[in-house]
């Protein structure tokens, strides 16, 4: 009876590990299995969006070695069946023998049974032997059952490895190829982000963007004030809040700070973090290299007082607070551009305007009345960045200067802005003539840079194509001038029949067009179009620069916050 209960609990602990092996690890890789295919076959249906099939298999690989742990289980289960499977065997051949000879005794217990004086102690021995042939017959059964399992159990576990390697050979495979091709998007991407960008700088140089005050140029239409008309309509004109770059001091904004009354140490403590430091030293020599604007030539050596004399940023009869706070600027720059004067530095816009001739006697006096001051950063003279038209706004930073500590992000403003009348009504540099502008123009419509409603239409059907299909990049180029890429550009109806042949719905007239914007940074956030055929919201800097490459002539939007008006 004791080895009867010994097999027994053997048998117990045996079917308990078989049964913890996962039954589900066939169905986690057939999961897994299906899943890929679903990936695959949507990746070759559309052969572009590399980024999210390689996020897809990265996911899947990420599955694998949870199925593989699972095996490697079922694996140690199946072993351990193995092993209480050699003393099976045994107690086996055991049971069958004693199954025959008990089996064999049943007739003679019957017989027994009939002929026997004591009924009772016959029969106690006749169903006694029936129930050893019993748990012979049942255990011999539950062996045989026992040994099955564990033989399909082997034979899944071999199939399952088999084809865990074949995902895992194929997943790899899938990837080597996806990130190959991602490798080379991103190259071509880089290759047609640097071509964009180079066409764009092409368009805003012809602009003559004014980079300080001093320089009158440019090509801001102000259509809303000069009366000029294009000769259709409904018009849409895109102003943007400032120009480049609106990190630092903020020129008219200082006018506007004087104006309210703040002295020069205010102003500039409103657009740097940086030490305001009395009694720099004074004998330090600024050599010039290059040429300046107004066509004239230097190679020359001055003190650095001297030099700042020269110094033509700001006109001349703008209040003394200004022209203080200007002066200390330039002063940091020069000192800190030229390292305290061990290199040289050019005389126009690209670093400050010089002139060969002094300046006037009040921006004179501002020099003198400064004398030595600077401000620092940890000891050393900053880069006193300043532009002449922030837009009621300065950044910290910009794609030409790129992040400075002592520079800010802020509202340059007497009162916080919650929309664009507030900043136009608020900001510091309001008076600027460069504030608010719609940029380039166009001859044939008296040079102002109002567009159409098709235009307009058009502009945003290139975006929309884009968004189904990104390869169509090289054919949606401003169409008044010759492919950069030499492909062909594809013109208003072109563009509808490519987008409408995706799947997409293009527009043929525009009818409002509202701007979402962040008034706490100052940068516009999206887009709502309405037109023929309804409306849609894009990413406002994804319009953006889409209409610098698509726009006609050298109309461009140039900077984070822009609005629409409509006339």
């Amino acid at each position: 009876m004791k080895k009867f209960l010994a097999l027994v609990l053997i048998l117990l602990v045996a079917t308990f590990f078989l049964t913890q092996a996962r039954a589900d690890v066939t169905e986690d890789l057939k999961a897994v299995e299906k899943e890929l295919e679903v990936v695959l076959k949507e990746y070759n249906s559309q052969q572009s969006d590399y980024q999210k099939t390689n996020t897809q298999l990265q996911n899947l690989k990420s599955k694998i070695p949870v199925i593989e742990q699972e095996i490697i289980k079922k694996a140690q289960e199946v072993e351990q069946g193995e092993k209480v499977l050699e003393y099976q065997k045994q107690l086996l051949n055991e049971r069958a023998k004693s199954y025959y000879k008990n089996l064999g005794k049943n007739p003679d217990s019957l017989l027994t049974l009939f002929v026997a004086e004591n009924i009772s102690q016959s029969l106690e021995n006749f169903f006694y032997q029936k129930s050893l042939v019993n748990q012979d017959k049942d255990t011999i059964i539950k062996i045989v059952i026992y040994i099955k399992n564990l033989e399909e159990k082997k034979a899944s576990l071999e199939g399952e490895r088999e084809r865990l390697t074949a995902l895992k050979n194929e997943v790899d495979k899938q990837l080597a190829t996806i990130t190959g091709k991602i490798a080379s998007t991103r190259q071509k991407i880089a290759q047609l982000t640097a071509l964009q960008q180079q066409l764009i700088a092409q368009k805003q140089a012809s602009l003559n963007l004014p980079k300080s005050a001093y320089t009158s140029q440019g090509g801001c239409s102000s259509d809303l004030t000069n009366g000029r008309n294009p000769g259709f309509g409904p018009a849409y004109g895109f102003f943007t809040f400032g120009v480049p770059h609106r990190v630092g001091l903020n020129q008219y904004g200082a006018k506007g700070r004087a104006d309210s009354g703040q002295n020069a140490k205010q102003i500039l403590e409103a657009y740097y973090n940086a030490e305001y430091k009395e009694g720099y030293d004074q004998g330090i020599n600024i050599h010039v290299v290059g040429t300046n604007e107004y066509g004239q030539n230097f190679d020359k050596t001055w003190n650095i007082e001297e030099y700042l004399t020269h110094v033509y940023e700001v006109f001349h009869y703008w209040p003394m607070e200004a022209l203080k706070a200007q002066a200390i600027a330039a002063r940091s720059y020069a000192l800190a551009y030229t390292n305290n004067g061990e290199r040289t530095i050019c005389p126009n816009q690209g670093c400050q305007v010089v002139k060969q001739e002094e300046n006037y006697d009040s921006w004179k006096q501002a020099v003198d009345q400064t004398k030595g001051i600077v401000l620092l950063n940890d000891g050393k003279p900053i880069s006193a960045y300043f532009s002449s038209t922030a837009g009621g706004y300065t950044y910290s930073s910009s794609n030409d200067i790129g992040s400075r500590p002592w520079t800010k992000n802020m509202q340059d403003g007497k009162n916080q802005y919650n929309n664009f009348d507030d900043i136009k009504n608020n900001a510091y540099d309001k008076e600027s003539k460069w504030f608010y502008c719609d940029w380039g123009g166009r001859e044939k419509y008296d040079n102002t840079a109002w567009l159409k409603s098709e235009e307009v239409a058009d502009i945003l059907n290139t975006l929309l194509l884009l968004k189904v299909d990104s390869s169509t990049t090289d054919n949606l180029y401003q169409t008044d001038k010759s492919n950069p890429a030499g492909k062909e550009t594809w013109g208003f109806d072109k563009v509808k029949s490519e987008l409408k042949a995706k799947g997409g719905n293009p527009f043929n007239n525009i009818d409002s067009i509202s701007v979402n914007a962040d008034f706490g940074s100052g940068r516009a956030t999206s887009i709502t179009f309405n037109g023929d055929v309804g409306g849609v919201t894009v990413d406002a800097n994804e319009f953006k620069d889409r209409f610098n490459l698509r726009a006609p002539a050298n109309i461009q939007i140039v900077g984070p916050l822009f609005n629409v008006e409509k006339r």
